[in-house]
């Protein structure tokens, strides 16, 4: 979108209850329709976690989650590989219109023995919710954050997300939720995600270029559109650059990148079950590509992903003259997941009891500290650091007695 259409709809900023008494900001966006669209969630491992362990806590499929960081997706084993505390990733989610703003609510959580809402909050989904939006979720009765949860207990997790036409300046985008982190500032998030502080600053009406760690940002991020039939199941499939995206019961992998933002898909090899992906009429499989010389320029001829449709994978042949003939597709480089050694994790988390329907119902009906337009301190970052070791080490206690 514009920027001044993207500073008016992300104009409306709350005030999140953050640990320890303080707040911290996030932007949120209003809106009205029952529409929903894709989205990511910046999450750092709290803990050396599996693969799937993360996939269970957000109620993601492991290869989807590995796709959209341009891991291996389909070497043996990938789900069960050890990721490093302290990892960022993305998880894909869907951006739902619930109590009249942008979120996430498809997440289950149960809680543990040794959870309180602070530690489900701050520690095992790392910011992305405060205790009282968690609280506010589940209609639950004003209580100490830090007082014990009961165990089995199953939690509607909501988390901050936008949609904005998933355009940005006009272009194709997808929005992640980043938790700002000791040591970020607005320029360094924003080159570290290939935008400006221009941009980031609109999108999320900054008054001025700057932030605290427990902030919620809407970063855009380049992204690859889908053009499938709006009676496609994947229907508004967007792949940020320099990455994948699984579709198709996992049968089709797309990208996006590195050479332009064309999405490009081809089979996957982790389906088991997949119906025909050959281009009616033609030889061509999903993916190839012929090409043939002329006096008059290069023939081109093309078998694409189309979408797919009651249970189907849909495809286009497409045929035509270019000035020359395109060399071999370029795609992201996927890169083996990063390891740490396998031990026993305190924290290591319970599975979450299954993902609910994006948009779904959920117990309450408003977000929690509504302040328009103010703008509260944050935690400092020894502080915020403080309070987070506190309650890892006391969720550990715990466990331990």
């Amino acid at each position: 979108m514009s920027r001044p259409a993207a500073a008016a709809a992300a104009a409306l900023l709350v005030i999140l209850a953050a640990a320890g008494g303080a707040a911290a900001k996030t932007t949120i966006e209003p809106c009205s329709s029952a529409d929903s669209c894709a989205a990511l969630l910046g999450y750092s491992l709290y803990a050396d976690m599996k693969v799937s362990e993360v996939a269970a806590l957000f109620g993601a499929d492991p290869a989807a989650l590995l796709a959209a960081n341009a891991l291996d997706f389909a070497s043996p084993g990938a789900a069960n590989r050890i990721l490093p505390a302290g990892l960022l990733l993305r998880v894909p989610t869907r951006c739902a219109c619930a109590d009249g703003v942008r979120k996430s609510v498809s997440v289950r959580y149960a809680a543990r023995p040794a959870d309180t809402l602070a530690t489900v909050a701050d520690v095992v989904f790392a910011g992305l919710a405060s205790a009282d939006q968690i609280r506010s979720a589940n209609g639950l009765a004003e209580a100490d954050p830090d007082a014990l949860l009961d165990a089995g207990q199953i939690l509607v997790v909501p988390f901050p997300c936008v949609c904005l036409n998933s355009t940005d300046n006009n272009l194709p985008a997808v929005y992640l939720s980043y938790v700002v982190r000791v040591g970020d500032t607005v320029q360094s998030i924003a080159a570290s995600h290939a935008t400006t502080v221009t941009d980031l600053s609109n999108v999320n009406a900054m008054g001025s270029p700057v932030v605290a760690p427990g902030d919620i940002l809407a970063v855009p991020l380049s992204a690859c559109a889908s053009t499938f039939p709006n009676f496609a199941s994947d229907y508004g499939l967007l792949v940020a650059n320099g990455t994948y995206a699984l579709t198709a019961g996992n049968c089709v992998e797309c990208s996006c990148g590195p050479g332009d933002l064309n999405l490009y898909c081809t089979p996957a090899s982790l389906g088991t079950s997949c119906s025909s992906m050959q281009c009616s009429s033609s030889s061509l499989m999903l993916g190839n590509v012929t090409t043939q010389p002329t006096s008059g320029g290069c023939g081109v001829s093309s078998c694409s992903y189309a979408g797919f449709v009651n249970g189907s994978i849909t495809t286009s042949l497409s045929s035509g003259l270019q000035p020359t003939c395109p060399g071999p597709h370029q795609v992201p480089p996927l890169m083996e997941p990063s390891t740490a050694a396998i031990h026993d994790s305190y924290l290591a988390p319970s599975p979450s009891p299954g993902p609910g329907e994006a948009g779904g119902d959920v117990p309450g009906s408003s977000d929690p500290g509504a302040s328009s337009h103010s703008l509260a301190g944050s935690l400092s970052p020894s502080v915020h650091q403080l309070h987070q070791m506190i309650l890892i080490l006391s969720l550990v206690f715990y466990l331990h007695m």
